[in-house]
């Protein structure tokens, strides 16, 4: 049953990916039909992101109350129907009130399905289902691709998503009885009642792991974000080619998280961080070097890099706080996981917009210090307390 289990989880993650890309490949083919300037999808991607800090943040409360299963079932059907909600949408201001649930939807199950994993399945899997996400989100973009490229509107995109997320909603619902443990029941363990903020923030080290999440989540987005418009404006390479080398980065994460899962037969999640912490230093270093072939393969070490890192640092987190907070705990480390994927791209982009783009190694690698200081200050106070349950 637990592996029956884990497959729905797998399908789970590649869920969580699928809604994540739409807007950025729908955008071009949406903006003009709906009558507003290309910046507004800006404001549509602030309030998802600002659900899905929310539902992050709560995510410890309502995992206690209702169970990872129920949890994630009701997440994703949320999400099913924000995209339904996409795609009858003729104006702007819709898809405002409809990005509301997409983001609420979210974070609760992003934040529930990584401490269920984090609590009853070895490190491997966590890689392995990251890796899923990156296969959803590579999904999404090639399901608008197909839509558009024959002859249809962006809205069959989003609804031909919905249905798919309408599918995984019922999978999830007949696999309710498969969901148990502290993770899935809401059991207290250690406390029985869910944590505030406050107390949250006061639990020692947990604001060391919310750092590392801000620092590594402003760095993958800026990477991801800037690349491509770094290439162009500071090395002089065409548009077309340099959006090719920026892919070069999503495949490194991809393909990076698939081969991480075989190394954590070898290596622990701290072991697992700062290889992944070294490797992004020599991709920024390759990126910095003024030579041709230097900066795609700089881009593809740093998605390499970056790609043990999300998954091992939420793995170990139920070590370094037990097993009873580790979903409040990995709430509040979701929550500055998007805060710092809303932040620190802009941020850099006002300083591209005042002609310093050629900053952005330097933006990458001062990211990165703030990473390693954050995630070694979390590891130097050890495991708090002993994993309650098998891996």
């Amino acid at each position: 049953m637990i592996q029956l289990l884990l497959a729905v989880i797998y399908l789970s993650f590649i869920s969580l990916g699928l809604p994540d890309s739409l807007l950025g490949a729908a955008w071009p083919s949406m903006y003009g039909g709906l009558g507003v300037p290309v910046s507004c999808a800006g404001i549509i991607s602030m309030i998802i992101s600002g659900g899905t800090i929310v539902s992050s943040l709560q995510s410890d409360r309502l995992t206690r109350r209702f169970g990872a299963g129920r949890v994630t079932a009701v997440s994703v059907a949320m999400t099913a129907a924000a995209l339904f909600g996409f795609s009858v949408s003729g104006r702007f201001w819709m898809l405002c009130l409809w990005a509301v649930p997409y983001g609420l939807g979210a974070g609760s199950v992003d934040a529930a399905l990584n401490n269920y994993v984090a609590l009853h399945y070895a490190s491997r899997h966590m890689s392995w289902l990251h890796c899923m996400w990156g296969v959803g989100a590579s999904l999404g973009p090639y399901i608008i691709g197909r839509v558009l490229s024959g002859g249809g509107h962006w809205s069959g995109g989003y609804r031909t998503v919905a249905v798919l997320q309408i599918a995984l909603t019922a999978i999830l619902l007949l696999s309710l009885p498969l969901w148990r443990g502290p993770a899935a029941g809401g059991e207290g363990g250690e406390t029985a009642r869910p944590l505030s903020l406050r107390e949250i923030l006061s639990i020692p080290k947990a604001r060391s792991s919310m750092a590392t999440f801000f620092a590594y989540c402003g760095l993958e987005s800026t990477a991801s974000l800037w690349s491509s418009s770094y290439l162009t404006l500071c090395r002089g390479v065409p548009a077309g080619t340099a959006a090719g080398y920026a892919g070069l980065f999503f495949i490194g994460i991809t393909a990076g998280r698939a081969l991480s899962g075989f190394l954590t037969y070898r290596l622990s999640d701290r072991q697992m961080v700062r290889l992944g912490q070294g490797v992004i230093a020599l991709g920024v270093a390759a990126v910095a070097v003024p030579l041709g072939a230097a900066a795609p393969a700089g881009l593809l070490l740093i998605g390499l890099g970056c790609a043990p890192i999300y998954p091992s640092v939420i793995h170990a987190t139920p070590d370094h706080f037990g097993a009873a907070r580790s979903q409040a705990v990995i709430g509040v480390e979701m929550a500055s996981a998007y805060v710092g994927t809303c932040l620190m791209p802009p941020l850099f982009g006002l300083a591209a917009g005042r002609g310093a783009a050629a900053l952005f190694p330097v933006y990458l690698l001062a990211l990165l210090a703030v990473m390693v200081l954050a995630h070694e200050r979390l590891l130097r106070g050890g495991g708090e307390e002993k994993r309650l349950c098998s891996r």
